[in-house]
């Protein structure tokens, strides 16, 4: 049995077996259950939703549209496991000589197999932030639940957005 601050479940020769809870903090500071994923059989068995669920979700190859899903899509771990990545950002030099600080939001379909594909910058802040947000966001594994409408797992896209903050002296 391992257990952490953000997960907990069973593994086996350090492989995640069975299902494992996965947890968050709500606004209210709250820590509650997030994902339950089971590993053997590779299935989502529970998410708790939060925020909106429109996303733009492709209805034929090259043909979206912004919709209403039943399930958004979700990284395996939820955020707190995302953010073992997205915290890997490295500030580009010349965004810190130009003093360059803001967010950078990168665009992807994750499809129905839970493959992240057309990564893209969506917003940008230049000064090769956004050269490295799209760098960091492509190290994601594909630990993607695909969305879901009507019970189909379909294509949809994510967004994520990465901060660059320079510290204060």
């Amino acid at each position: 049995m391992r257990t952490t601050k953000w997960e907990s479940g069973m593994l086996d020769k350090r492989t995640k077996v069975g299902v494992w809870e996965y947890y968050g903090i709500t606004a209210s500071k709250e820590m509650v259950v997030v994902q339950r994923y089971d590993h053997t059989a590779k299935q989502l068995v529970f998410y708790r939703p939060s925020g909106d669920l429109t996303f733009n979700t492709e209805l034929a190859p090259g043909q979206w549209k912004r919709r209403m899903v039943d399930r958004p899509p979700l990284f395996i771990g939820g955020d707190a496991a995302l953010a073992t990545y997205t915290t890997q950002l490295q500030y580009p030099q010349q965004a810190q000589d130009r003093n360059v600080q803001g967010q950078v939001t990168i665009g992807f379909s994750v499809d129905t197999e839970g493959k992240a594909t057309n990564h893209r910058v969506l917003r940008g802040i230049g000064a090769g932030c956004d050269q490295e947000a799209l760098r960091v966001v492509k190290t994601i594994p594909d630990q993607w639940v695909p969305a879901q409408v009507g019970g189909q797992d379909i294509v949809a896209e994510y967004e994520l957005t990465l901060t660059f903050r320079l510290a204060q002296q």
